[in-house]
């Protein structure tokens, strides 16, 4: 019988979660990490950059086609995200964070080259699928490669880190888009060239780290995942740090699975794990709204209601982002003592909240930039933790074998439902000389309506997933149950 028709006991689980903390498990983070970085680094140039574009010797586009662009870009991400997240179940998570890393490298380049609206839709398209692919593959490979009891911060943390490239975005942006040292027609050109330099910067890194022993194991390579898991606790002991004795009880047994179709996919989440699918959907879809509806829009609103010139607004961004990058670096760690359940809902309720006072505030004109930009700094402190926390939710409670497929299909869903938040936004401001603010009032309500209903399904349907091993928490499809 064939390696791939036998059953496997083995110990690769139990040796990936018992180990120390070590340096390879900080440069695997800083290699796969980035992704969230160049999104970040993508989303915050195209909102910092959105006036400049409108303008007569740029792209002269209107408040509708800027919001739009957005929304391609992001239709893009749901596009790369379902294609290579099939394809990172099927052929391993390390190729393909490799070849999602070249598409985005290749087509951000291409988008800085763009001489009409078509045609810098067409490589803002490209891009999306990238970044939306990196997704699916990293948070698989993280996952499955992270002790059990880290996993929830570590998740957490490189989420945030899309904060860090929207400050380098910011930064970035306002010394390219001042009109002293660029003209405005090559500033927001140069800008786009930014996330390609600091993919190249990783690319060489990322191809020195190995497969997920976890997909090696359930794809019938049990031989090649044990050589991968001792090559990985070699390298941790030469680093010194001591390697605690294996639970041999910890066991699981597996026969190598056939790849999954879309049929068993959709049986799996909505069959076996319907409460779990509703969770995750929810999560993933009320985040999306609210993150892309303001933040792809939000240079629109410093513009058209506090007449922040064009090239100041990327200051307005700094203590945004950070708000956003220090959520969950802070808060992270609550997620693996206090727990998932109800940290996740905490944070989606009270960011609900507090988003729809902020509103209300800017309904009646008491705001000014600054204190605009403060208030949703403390909001966002909270929000981004919350958002985080819904990636972390829908990599771990499904089943290895599918894992990066859930991912992308509630990625999916999510951003098909936030690509209308920057339409809808920047429709709602339009291109008026006096904006009306009760009409984009509405929208943060709304939004803040969403992320509220998301932190009531979290407190009844959330999973318990801190410091447990994602076997217990979804049995993979190619585990033997144990007898007796």
């Amino acid at each position: 019988m064939s390696e791939a028709a036998e059953t496997v006991r083995s110990l690769v689980p139990a040796r990936i979660d018992r180990l120390p903390w070590s340096g390879f498990h900080s440069r695997m983070i800083a290699a796969l990490g980035v992704a969230w970085v160049l999104d970040g680094l993508e989303i915050q140039i195209a909102s910092i950059v959105g006036p400049t574009l409108q303008r007569a010797d740029t792209l002269h586009l209107t408040s509708g086609e800027v919001g739009f662009s957005a929304t391609v870009y992001l239709l893009g991400e749901v596009a790369g995200a379902l294609l290579f997240g099939r394809l990172s179940d099927r052929l391993g998570r390390r190729r393909l964070f490799i070849v999602t890393l070249g598409l985005y490298l290749v087509a951000n380049g291409l988008t800085a080259l763009s001489f009409n609206y078509p045609i810098f839709l067409v490589f803002r398209f490209a891009a999306g699928m990238g970044i939306g692919g990196e997704y699916a593959a990293i948070h698989s490979a993280i996952d499955e490669l992270i002790p059990a009891r880290y996993r929830g911060r570590v998740d957490l943390a490189v989420s945030g880190t899309y904060w860090f490239g929207a400050i380098l975005g910011s930064l970035g942006e306002y010394v390219l888009l001042n009109p002293r040292l660029l003209p405005a027609n090559l500033g927001w050109r140069l800008g786009f060239f930014i996330g390609p330099l600091i993919g190249l910067g990783i690319w060489g890194l990322r191809r020195t780290l190995p497969e997920s022993p976890r997909w090696q194991l359930m794809h019938g390579q049990a031989g090649e995942a044990e050589r991968t898991v001792a090559r990985i606790e070699r390298e941790v002991a030469a680093s010194g740090a001591r390697l605690p004795e294996v639970d041999r009880n910890r066991y699981i047994e597996v026969r190598a699975y056939e790849p999954v179709s879309f049929a068993q996919v959709a049986r799996t989440l909505f069959r076996d794990y319907p409460k779990r699918s509703v969770l995750g959907a929810t999560l993933m879809i009320s985040q999306s709204f609210l993150y892309n509806a303001i933040f792809f829009t939000y240079g629109l609103v410093l513009k058209h209601f506090y007449g922040v010139s064009d090239h100041d607004v990327a200051k307005y961004f700094f203590a945004f982002a950070a708000g956003n990058l220090l959520g969950p670096l802070l808060i992270g760690r609550l997620f693996d003592t206090i727990g998932r359940r109800r940290m996740i809902s905490s944070t989606y309720l009270l960011s609900g909240a507090l988003l729809a006072f902020s509103g209300y505030l800017f309904s009646i004109g008491v705001l000014t930039a600054v204190t605009q930009t403060m208030l949703w700094s403390v909001i966002f402190f909270i929000a981004s933790a919350a958002a985080s926390s819904g990636y972390l939710t829908v990599s771990e409670i499904f089943p290895m074998e599918l894992r990066a497929q859930a991912i992308a299909l509630f990625f999916a869903i999510a951003q098909v439902f936030g690509s209308l938040g920057p339409t809808i936004f920047g429709s709602l401001i339009g291109d008026q000389a006096h904006p009306d603010r009760s009409r984009l009032f509405v929208a943060y309500l709304i939004a803040a309506g969403v992320m509220m209903a998301a932190g009531v399904v979290a407190a009844f349907w959330g999973v318990k997933a801190e410091r447990t091993a994602l076997e217990d928490v979804a049995p993979p499809l190619s585990a033997v149950p144990r007898t007796g």
